[in-house]
């Protein structure tokens, strides 16, 4: 075993899934379970992390330290509250686009900033960040949900940028965006509905294969998105 490896966003039914598969890969000295709300996942260790705030960001990287091989922010927000996918342009309102893009797009911009330092320089360390399949532009047909939609082809540009700066000094670094699929949670719960079976996954399913996906990929693969199955999603 050597390094670290860290899932943010540990909370939530794909965070946790990611956690367990870290943890029974045995690759990692420890395996960090960072989330709002306190958690226990066997074998990993829990920690404090908002993404809404720079400072707790700046401080959890901080606490971990350096040698990070493996990081994973698997935060995102789709509804909730008071607020749902935008079908029309008389849906949008601002205070929505700003949660929106706080949680999907700025949230682990910043995580890139104060954790891809910490990240091993002289071995091969993999970066994801979970994106989605309709933050393609090219792939867009049925229009809606503007802002999971726009905050997610931001995060990709974000990675995209990502990659190219840390080539420079990390050259053995793959930083990508990575669609779970379909995944049997609460953000996909309302819009399950005309989902085939087959196409609904486990949370533990999505992350097997998402791992595996990570373990596939080699630095040609930095800056881009990718399916579950290991698939290039075009941008």
């Amino acid at each position: 075993m050597s390094g670290q490896a860290v899932v943010i966003g540990a909370s939530g039914g794909i965070g946790r899934a990611l956690v367990r598969c870290l943890v029974e890969s045995d690759r990692f000295d420890h395996v960090h379970a960072l989330a709002r709300r306190q958690i226990e996942i066997e074998g990993a260790e829990a920690g404090y992390i908002d993404l809404d705030d720079e400072e707790s960001i700046a401080r959890a990287a901080s606490v971990i330290g350096p040698e990070i091989g493996c990081l994973i922010v698997a935060s995102g927000l789709l509804h909730g509250p008071g607020m749902k996918p935008e079908r029309s342009l008389g849906d949008l309102n601002a205070e929505q686009l700003t949660r929106i893009f706080a949680t999907n797009t700025i949230g682990p911009a910043l995580v890139l900033k104060h954790f891809a330092p910490m990240t091993a320089k002289d071995r091969r360390v993999t970066i994801a960040l979970l994106s989605a399949r309709v933050g393609s532009i090219s792939d867009n047909r049925l229009g809606g949900w503007y802002g999971y939609r726009a905050s997610k082809t931001a995060l990709n540009m974000i990675v995209k940028c990502a990659a190219i700066e840390l080539a420079r000094s990390r050259p053995q670094a793959i930083c990508v965006a990575l669609h779970p699929g379909t995944v049997d949670t609460k953000l996909s719960k309302p819009f399950q509905r005309g989902v085939p079976p087959h196409k609904l996954f486990t949370a533990a399913y999505s992350a097997e294969c998402l791992t595996a996906t990570l373990d596939r990929l080699d630095q040609s693969a930095s800056g881009q998105c990718f399916a579950w199955d290991g698939s290039l999603i075009a941008r």
